[in-house]
């Protein structure tokens, strides 16, 4: 605990183990910014060829920029320590709220999956797969906003080929069949995996389990997904869909799976919810508080037993003490305690004492002279070697310039600033004109002086800004807040405004564009805010009216009127309104289902044909396709033969009049 990777980041407690790795809670001293440090397990660190993967699909990772997306700050190796840091996301996952709560409703399920089908979709727009979507990497943070997290890391650790089984059991779960028979993955491969976490919020389980990796692996591969119980049948429609087993039969991309889902959901009218943060307890429950334990980086982590046994400290003896016995001492087993006798020592003869041999005082003089000079001369030559080092120190050795990096990726301009005997900083902000990932400016510029180990700030091109996701429900200033932080202008547009049935008047219930759209830095994205429930709207009475005049009585009363297809639309200033679905007088509660269909009649005159000789059936068709109604008489059998009729051919008559056939 309190120790630091690369003398910056301080790790603290341990948030989540898994096989692969440990996650901590830390510190980076350098931007005083709470983080979070997967550090990742010795037995994969030990292969030089995954450290290489793992940082290229760091920085890979690290060039994904979506509101939904857990951020990647920095990676490195320290020693045997090979860490990656992130975003800290205070909350829990989506399995703590699985396990807590069991499945979910329709609504908050929609809610969940809408924000990471949006960051799949950036990350399959930039190229990138995931490859291990499930509800661990699913996290929930304060005011139930939902982030995905481990981009490339499951690629990084496929290709190593070391797995523990846990882990194995844990993802297998959620992996497409081509993942199990070859390997190969695709944005397909995460919309499957997004089909079955879909899955298990609706069931409260996920469709297939087993004792072992393989059993479970063997139903993804020769069985289909089974049916949710208890949903909607679009919404069950939906999961299949995404479930399907040849890939060519799933939507194309995370972007098409969250079209379909958004209009299952407004089909079905299900509308936005607040998403639930995991962690509150029932309040009968009985809740076991357990502290973090402290791990030193690189330290294997202790036991649950061990984290809770009690510890009993032995008192310290003082320094610079010895511990007396009182008592006899206790003899080793199988020695008897008996007393051996010694003798008194003997009285010590005094040796003869020699006597000194006289001295020269010249010889002793130059001996005392030769020895000085020995002894000054080697001060002056450490005097001489220290003042040549200082000296060069002060000189070339200490200082060097800023070397010219914009216009260079990010990677490349690291490596240069490093070279030069500098350190960087990186603030990553939106352009315009300069792609992602390309340096804009360096601070301070190029050429110029610094002392060796000094910061140089990088500013580096998040490209065009992205439209954040707002959580539904959210403060308008809250949301204002994290639009302008994305280098965006925040507007209201009373017009927009939508009826919400549980987000209260005021709040945030959509943005305008929709979330993850790349937009020009400052551009305006439109705050939709809740007018609370909508009203109730009984459907006016517009029989016999225009279209004109029909459609825009029902538009002021709330309504979106829809014109009939077919022989029921209008054909011009002439047509009335003869009737309206749902009728005039129903009343529609809530915001969905404003839909109405207008019916028109027209007063065009068409020409009768010659239907004679035809079938009733076949005389019929035709006549009505023409707007005529039809009356058999004599032999009313469809398959009887028309001998005459009421009107006679090529005559122009009125849409809507009255036509008798004779049946024989």
């Amino acid at each position: 605990m309190g120790g630091l990777l690369e003398q910056r980041y301080r790790v603290d407690s341990v948030l989540a183990r898994g096989g692969m790795s440990t996650v901590y809670r830390g510190r980076d001293t350098r931007l005083d910014r709470d983080v979070a440090v997967k550090v990742m397990d010795p037995h994969l660190t030990a292969d030089p060829a995954f450290v290489a993967r793992f940082e290229r699909e760091a920085r890979a990772a690290a060039q994904l920029h979506h509101p939904a997306v857990v951020s990647v700050h920095d990676q490195g190796v320290d020693g045997d320590q090979v860490y990656l840091v992130m975003e800290l996301i205070d909350g829990g996952n989506l399995r703590d709220l699985l396990n807590q709560r069991g499945k979910l409703p329709p609504a908050v399920a929609l809610s969940v999956l809408g924000p990471v089908l949006s960051a799949l979709g950036a990350a399959h727009r930039a190229g990138l797969v995931h490859r291990d979507v499930k509800p661990e990497n699913v996290l929930i943070g304060p005011g139930g906003q939902v982030k995905v997290a481990d981009f490339g890391l499951a690629r990084a650790i496929a290709e190593n080929g070391v797995t523990s089984d846990s882990e194995i059991l844990g993802t297998v779960a959620y992996l497409s069949p081509e993942q199990v028979e070859s390997g190969a993955a695709d944005a397909r491969s995460d919309v499957y995996s997004a089909g079955i976490v879909l899955y298990e919020m609706l069931a409260g389980q996920a469709p297939y389990r087993g004792e072992t990796p393989i059993s479970v692996a063997y139903q993804h591969v020769n069985s289909d997904v089974p049916s949710v119980p208890e949903i909607p049948l679009a919404l069950d429609t939906l999961v299949r869909k995404a479930t399907r087993r040849d890939p060519s039969l799933r939507p194309v991309n995370a972007d098409a799976f969250l079209s379909e889902l958004e209009r299952v959901g407004a089909e079905l009218g299900l509308t936005p919810q607040p998403v639930p943060v995991p962690g509150t307890a029932p309040e009968n429950d009985r809740t076991v508080v357990m502290r973090p334990v402290p791990v030193a980086v690189g330290a294997t982590p202790p036991s649950a037993a061990e984290a809770t046994r009690p510890v009993v400290q032995k008192p310290a003896t003082p320094l610079g003490m010895t511990t007396v016995s009182t008592g006899p001492p206790t003899p080793p087993p199988g020695i008897s305690g008996t007393r051996t006798m010694q003798r008194p020592d003997q009285p010590r003869r005094r040796p003869p004492q020699k006597k000194k041999p006289k001295v020269d005082p010249v010889e002793e003089e130059r001996k005392r002279r030769k020895k000085l000079f020995i002894i000054w001369g080697s001060v002056v030559a450490v005097l001489a070697l220290i003042v040549g080092l200082f000296s060069w120190y002060l000189g070339a050795g200490r200082w060097t310039a800023v070397p010219a990096v914009v216009g260079q990726s990010e990677q490349n301009a690291v490596q240069l600033v490093r070279t030069a005997g500098l350190t960087t900083l990186i603030e990553k902000v939106p352009s315009d004109d300069v792609p992602n990932g390309q340096v804009i400016r360096s601070e301070p510029g190029q050429d110029t002086e610094l002392r060796k180990n000094e910061p140089v700030k990088l500013v580096v091109s998040r490209g065009k800004p992205l439209v954040p996701f707002i959580t539904v429900g959210a403060e308008v200033e809250a949301a204002t807040k994290d639009i302008e932080a994305a280098g965006l202008k925040a507007v209201k547009d009373p017009t927009k405004d939508a009826f919400h049935d549980t987000v209260p008047i005021g709040k945030v219930v959509g943005v305008d564009p929709r979330p993850g759209t790349a937009l020009k830095i400052d551009s305006p994205v439109t705050l939709v805010l809740s007018k609370g429930p909508a009203p109730r709207r009984p459907v006016p009475n517009v029989t016999g009216k225009s279209k004109d005049e029909a459609f825009a009585e029902l538009q002021r009363a709330g309504l979106e009127p829809v014109e009939a297809s077919g022989e029921d639309a209008s054909d011009g200033d002439e047509s009335r309104v003869v009737r309206t679905d749902p009728p005039a007088g129903t009343v529609l509660e809530g915001t969905a289902n404003k839909r109405v269909t207008v019916f028109f009649q027209s007063n065009r005159e068409v020409e009768v044909p010659d239907v004679t000789r035809q079938k009733v059936r076949e005389a019929k068709e035709e006549l009505e396709r023409l707007g005529l109604k039809v009356k058999v008489e004599f032999n009313k059998s469809n398959n009887a033969t028309v001998v005459n009729q009421s009107i006679p051919p090529r005559t122009r008559v009125k849409r809507g009049t009255e036509i008798t056939i004779i049946g024989l």
